[in-house]
Parts: C-alpha cells; sequence; structure tokens
C-alpha cells in the first residue's frame, strides 16, 4: 500500500489556509504534538491534501534570521509513503528562499528521524534568543525535549 500512496497523484503540498485550521489542529492532536501558537503562524505552514482532507502538516515560526520546524504530523494512514519528508523539504525550501540562516525544531520522539534532513543535536544555549522566547520553547515542550539546528547556508544582506 505505501507504494501506491508514494504514486498517487491525488497529494497536493499547499499553504495552510485559515479554513485549514481545525483540520490542522485535529492532526497534531491525534499525533500528541502542541497546538499553541499554531493559529497565529498558520500562514507559514505547508498541508498537505488528498481528496479534501489535510493528510500532513508542516510549521515554521520565523524569528528575524532563525526559524522553528514545528507540528510535522502526518495521518497515520499516510505514514512511511514520503508525505513527511516532502512536507519538511517544501518548509526548508520555503525557509531558505525567505533568507533564514539557520532552523531549530524540538522533539521528543524524533531525534532519529531528522539529521536525515541535516538536523544535528544541540544545547538549548545555541538556540537564538528570538527562537527560545516562542511558546514553543517556553511552554508547548517539555524542558527534556532534544534540540536540534540545521544550517540553511544563507547570509541575509
Amino acid at each position: 500500500m505505501t507504494a501506491e500512496i508514494r504514486n498517487c497523484d491525488c497529494l497536493e503540498l499547499r499553504t495552510a489556509r485559515s479554513g485549514d485550521l481545525t483540520e490542522v489542529l485535529g492532526l497534531l492532536g491525534r499525533a500528541q504534538l502542541p497546538t499553541a501558537g499554531v493559529a497565529e503562524t498558520l500562514s507559514h505552514f505547508v498541508v498537505a491534501e488528498s481528496e479534501g482532507k489535510l493528510v500532513g502538516v508542516a510549521g515554521l515560526e520565523v524569528y528575524g534570521a532563525s526559524a522553528l520546524l514545528r507540528s510535522v504530523a502526518v495521518e497515520d494512514s499516510w505514514r512511511g509513503s514520503g508525505v513527511g519528508r516532502s512536507l519538511i523539504d517544501r518548509a526548508l525550501g520555503e525557509a531558505r528562499q525567505a533568507g533564514i540562516e539557520d532552523v531549530f525544531l524540538l522533539t521528543t520522539t524524533a531525534e532519529h528521524y531528522f539529521p536525515r534532513f541535516g538536523f544535528s543535536c544541540v544545547s538549548r544555549d545555541e538556540v537564538r534568543d528570538e527562537v527560545r522566547a516562542s511558546v514553543e520553547f517556553q511552554d508547548a515542550c517539555p524542558s527534556s525535549a532534544v534540540v536540534m539546528r540545521k544550517s540553511l547556508g544563507v547570509n541575509r544582506p
């Protein structure tokens, strides 16, 4: 079934719209991911949609020259299909186009997944102050969450 999903032409990646909020929050809830701050940054989220239903999501919160990758979730029936990879690649591409220098993330379960995208573990002290002040860092994720960083190799003017 995974091969069929991977080759499915019925999948569309697009920027989230305000009307997607309820579905995005539901998807994050089913994945047991924090929803604090999602409504305020939804315009920086990418969704995967198939036949009118959201099947995946990835979000960016932009803080000056840095961004926070958050809320990466894929419906159970679509896991292993490449949807997560596509969402992350798209979000990182958009960050690069926006001139973001580095992207951070917090995870309690996926520290072995993100190195394939160039993320590596860092200490909280290495995270820029603006990102550390985010809801995700302050309240939404436990202090035991692993912090990871990816340099995009972009230099801002």
